[in-house]
């Protein structure tokens, strides 16, 4: 079975793609406060990564560390959403996926973190 919403080609599946991206950063803007908090973390830390790192290598290393945070974290909020959504009664298998979800953010924190260090205590 097609989805009727698939069936754009071309530069309108590119524009509706934009605006649909667009509106989801908005979405996790307004409603998910630890994007928030990692959206404004991420306006100190990327302009202080193309100060502090010495070759654009490790500018590029730590600027992508902290895209990346923001990256796992609307994947988690989209996976809470999703289970939301299904139900918000307690259910051991919407409480492993909000779990792993979590665990996925902290992860990409520590590998942020780790980055970091290795760059800045050389």
């Amino acid at each position: 079975m097609k989805s009727p919403y698939k069936g754009k080609t071309g530069l309108r599946r590119l524009m509706n793609a934009f605006g649909y991206s667009i509106s989801g950063t908005f979405a996790a803007f307004k409603y998910e406060d630890a994007f928030r908090q990692e959206v404004f973390l991420s306006l100190v830390l990327i302009p202080l990564a193309i100060y502090l790192g010495e070759s654009e290598i490790e500018q590029g290393l730590m600027i992508s560390s902290i895209l990346l945070i923001i990256i796992v974290e609307l994947l988690n909020s989209s996976i809470e959403a999703t289970v939301d959504r299904i139900s918000i009664k307690r259910h051991k298998l919407a409480k492993r996926a909000k779990d792993i979800g979590s665990a996925a953010v902290f992860f990409s924190l520590i590998n942020a973190a780790v980055i970091w260090f290795l760059i800045l205590v050389k």
